[in-house]
């Protein structure tokens, strides 16, 4: 079974899809397929089909969904070896079901192994490994997870906590970037993601190291000016020491040496996403 679920909800075994366009059974197999081989309790579904308040018919229609998505594997498995049913792909089991994968690929899986490689990679201090294994990570993702699903309570706080971990990983390329003194190469992108994220402090800080060693100092201390008056406004706080501390180092050290901000402050600022 082949499992994407960073961007459009794309579910194949034995190389032919098994989603559903209806909008229900959908949501069944996206909450099944992103804890592959591990047991959804029927709460779980439940909660995700109709929230708090489901119908007392909420078990007899889920067991309908379940079997709706039996039938679409059973048309998979047509010209397999036979080797596998429609009940061994999508197994029930005491308190819920589980889609058993057997041993196929899964996006979110791969996400997860090659960002922590790079993680560790960044914690041997070998920034050009980090870059590359987080880069290919994060190519993974084509678009928001469950992109094309219409998401219930589950399956909004997974999106939530799958767009966290792209964050988390989008942040620790671009800090290996600048360590590789990529900062010329990085301003593009950075415009973009301190419009898209205009309370998130670490990638603001970046932006001003990338613009700041790209001998564009005033522009840096822009990027910190309007980062302030959001969260001022929004928030109601000021901006961490951390990225208080990267204002004045970029300030004290002026335009003819942008690579010397002291490395205390990086440091702090690393820390603050």
């Amino acid at each position: 079974m082949d499992i994407d679920v960073l961007g459009a909800l794309a579910v194949r075994e034995n190389g032919v899809s098994i989603t559903p366009t209806a909008a229900k059974p959908r949501q069944v197999l996206a909450l099944l397929a992103l804890h592959a081989d591990q047991v959804v309790p029927v709460s779980a579904l439940i909660e995700e089909l109709w929230g708090a308040e489901p119908p007392r018919s909420a078990r007899t229609t889920l067991q309908t969904y379940v079997l709706q998505l039996r039938a679409l594997i059973a048309t998979a498995l047509k010209d397999s070896d036979g080797s596998r049913t429609p009940k061994d792909v999508l197994v029930t089991l005491p308190g819920g079901y589980m889609l058993n994968s057997a041993g196929g690929t899964s996006d979110v899986r791969e996400f997860d192994r090659l960002a922590g490689l790079g993680y560790r990679a960044m914690d041997a201090g070998d920034a050009a490994g980090a870059a590359r294994l987080l880069r290919e990570a994060l190519a993974l993702w084509s678009g928001p997870a469950f992109a094309d699903v219409h998401g219930g309570v589950q399956l909004d706080m997974e999106t939530r906590r799958l767009e966290e971990t792209r964050l988390c990983a989008l942040d620790q390329r671009i800090e290996a970037d600048l360590k590789l003194g990529r900062h010329r190469e990085l301003l593009a992108e950075l415009t973009v993601l301190a419009s898209r994220y205009r309370i998130h402090e670490n990638l603001h800080g970046q932006f001003m190291l990338a613009l700041h060693r790209s001998g564009r100092r005033g522009e840096a201390l822009s990027v910190y000016q309007r980062l302030r008056a959001t969260l001022v406004r929004e928030l109601g706080i000021e901006p961490s020491a951390a990225l208080r501390s990267l204002q004045r180092s970029i300030l004290m050290t002026g335009p003819e040496n942008p690579a010397a901000v002291p490395t205390a402050a990086r440091k702090r600022l690393a820390q603050v996403g």
